[in-house]
């Protein structure tokens, strides 16, 4: 599900890409005077692009498990070939019945349009309804265990037969019902059932595989062919070409909206794992045109067994050459459990601040939806209120105890204290729910207001983020009332500590202010600087603190003292540094006439 986007792009996009590409390159290839294939028109060709696009999951899945490839990639390409199934059987359908009638008209058009959406969507619903009456059944099975397997083997069979009886997507169908019976049916049924559906599939499946293969082959060697050189390798070439070019464009794409790109040894490997199969094939021999069917067999077999035989058989050496991450055999652990369920927590709640409807957010929903109300009706007894730690826990002990017996060991088997103390882990009784104080509407009403009056309203105005426009608008209308304060508060801070610490000053020497007599100007100099001579006629000079204290001074000899001090106080500082002091009469003398 993390990867949805990126595999329906492929799935969806890239095989119509291919189909078209190879329907009119092979069109093309078809009008040469020289290859004799003048007879094949444009829809015929449409319809074997539409044959010969699909990529196999049988193909797939026996390479990339072989390989041990990253899940990343091995999900982005069996993804594709699961769910390209709906966009080939529309094709193919459409297709069949527009060279069967000759024309195509504009409604036709938008009619097969909305034909792959009830193939796709119709195979689902029928899927998730199969599914779901599966998961109801299992939960009243707990008395005949025998019985088990065979329903979930019924239900998904009975799916696959329901869509395909209604010219639906058998695989989507197949894939929905087991998505959705899955979890539900694996809390119900015993461990043994668990384990004998687990290993029939997995028989059935390989015995599938080899029966699809053995059929390749013997109609290889006995079916009638028309082998035209031409047509063959170009058919070959065209499907390579068409394939690298649709990886590489939709992933140009893609990786503008991922945060784990894809790399050039991703892209590569996508697009050389693109095996063609059983699907191809079985497209192709249900063809009623025998002349055309023929060449058209002849030339999927041929592209079948290149995918294969040579891309499947040197792909290995490819991933050990360029490097590729491969699969890392770790084991879960409970840490691991607790830290993922973390940060799934943890980024709901970022975008829930942030108003963003994003993944996380609809996956929490479906959670809750799941746990209240679904797990209620699907799953028997206390398992549907179990929490997911302790129903994991009971998963990993389970299993090391099988691999302990596997082994021939049993020295570390869980002992009978140990299940005694998950017994007691585990909640005897449903846990009640937190009971929800009944309050007055008058009341209700009081807090809603204060509520509205104090918080963001952050879902107001919805912004999609963007790291490369990060500043606010300047004439923007809904600031927050609570930035606006949290300025406020923080401008008055400011202009709090300005105006009440000090800033630091200059240590010049410090000049005591006089107060004089009108008649004489008379200075007076702190003992800091030792250079200078002080002169103090006792009767005409008094302290500027001692002058505080004449409050009742006349205002004409305070303004006048208010002039000459703001002049001498410019000159003091001045002199502090240079003037030695007052000197003789002679002196003054000279330097007034100077």
């Amino acid at each position: 599900m993390d990867n949805i986007g990126t595999i329906l792009v492929f799935a969806v996009v890239g095989t119509l890409w291919n189909a078209f590409f190879v329907g009119g390159m092979m069109y093309g290839v078809c009008q040469i005077e020289g290859a004799q294939l003048a007879t094949v028109d444009l829809l015929s060709c449409l319809l074997f692009g539409s044959i010969v696009s699909a990529v196999d999951p049988v193909a797939v899945l026996a390479v990339f498990e072989e390989i041990h490839i990253n899940e990343l990639l091995h999900i982005l390409v069996f993804g594709e070939s699961l769910l390209n199934d709906a966009v080939t059987v529309v094709l193919y359908h459409l297709f069949e019945e527009f060279s069967h009638a000759g024309t195509v008209t504009v409604v036709d058009a938008f009619l097969g349009v909305v034909c792959f959406f009830v193939v796709s969507l119709g195979g689902i619903l029928f899927g998730a309804i199969y599914g779901l009456l599966g998961a109801f059944t299992s939960r009243f099975t707990s008395h005949t265990r025998v019985i088990e397997p065979l329903f979930v083997f019924l239900y998904s069979y009975m799916a696959y037969l329901s869509a395909e009886v209604f010219h639906l997507s058998g695989i989507m169908s197949l894939i929905a019902c087991g998505v959705v019976m899955r979890p539900y049916v694996e809390a119900n049924i015993s461990h043994k059932s668990y384990t004998t559906i687990k290993y029939f599939l997995k028989m059935w499946s390989s015995v599938s595989e080899t029966l699809i293969f053995i059929f390749l082959g013997v109609s290889t060697v006995a079916g009638p062919h028309a082998w035209n050189w031409t047509f063959v390798v170009f058919t070959v070439l065209v499907c390579l070409v068409s394939r690298v070019l649709g990886v590489i464009g939709l992933t140009f794409l893609i990786n503008k909206f991922r945060i784990v790109k894809l790399t050039k040894k991703d892209q590569f490997i996508v697009a050389y794992g693109g095996l063609r199969g059983a699907i191809a094939f079985s497209l192709g021999f249900l063809v009623t045109d025998s002349q055309m069917k023929n060449m058209f067999l002849t030339a999927i077999i041929t592209v079948i067994f290149f995918t294969v035989f040579v891309q499947g058989m040197t792909i290995r050496p490819l991933v050990e050459l360029l490097a590729v991450k491969k699969k890392k055999e770790s084991k879960r652990s409970i840490n691991e459990e607790i830290h993922t369920q973390f940060l799934d927590h943890l980024l709901t709640g970022i975008e829930d601040i942030c108003g963003h409807y994003g993944h996380h957010h609809w996956k929490d929903k479906m959670n809750r939806f799941n746990k209240t109300y679904v797990k209620r009706w699907l799953i028997a007894g206390e398992r549907s209120t179990e929490p997911q730690l302790i129903s994991f826990y009971n998963k990993l002990e389970m299993k090391q105890a099988i691999m302990q017996v596997e082994s021939g060991s049993s020295a570390k088997l869980p002992t009978p204290e140990s299940s005694v103390s998950m017994q007691n882990v585990q909640p005897k009784e449903p846990v009640r729910q937190r009971a929800i104080p009944s309050i007055s509407k008058s009341r209700e009403q009081e807090i809603r207001k204060m509520l509205r009056a104090n918080l963001q309203k952050t879902r107001q105005r919805l912004r999609s983020y963007s790291r490369h426009d990060l500043l606010i608008e300047p004439f923007e209308d809904h600031v927050s009332e609570a930035r606006l304060r949290k300025q406020r508060a923080e401008m008055g801070r400011r202009m709090s500590h300005y105006l009440t610490v000090p800033a630091n000053r200059q240590e010049v020497p410090s000049v005591r202010k006089v107060c004089f007599e009108p008649e004489h100007q008379v200075f007076t100099y702190d003992t800091e600087c030792p250079n200078i001579q002080t002169s103090r006629p006792p009767d005409t000079v008094r302290l500027l603190t001692e002058s505080h204290q004449r409050t009742n001074q006349s205002a004409e000899l305070q303004e006048l003292s208010a002039k000459e001090t703001d002049i001498e106080d410019q000159q003091k500082v001045s002199r502090c540094f240079s003037d030695p002091g007052p000197k003789s009469d002679q002196d003054r003398d000279g330097s007034s006439t100077s």
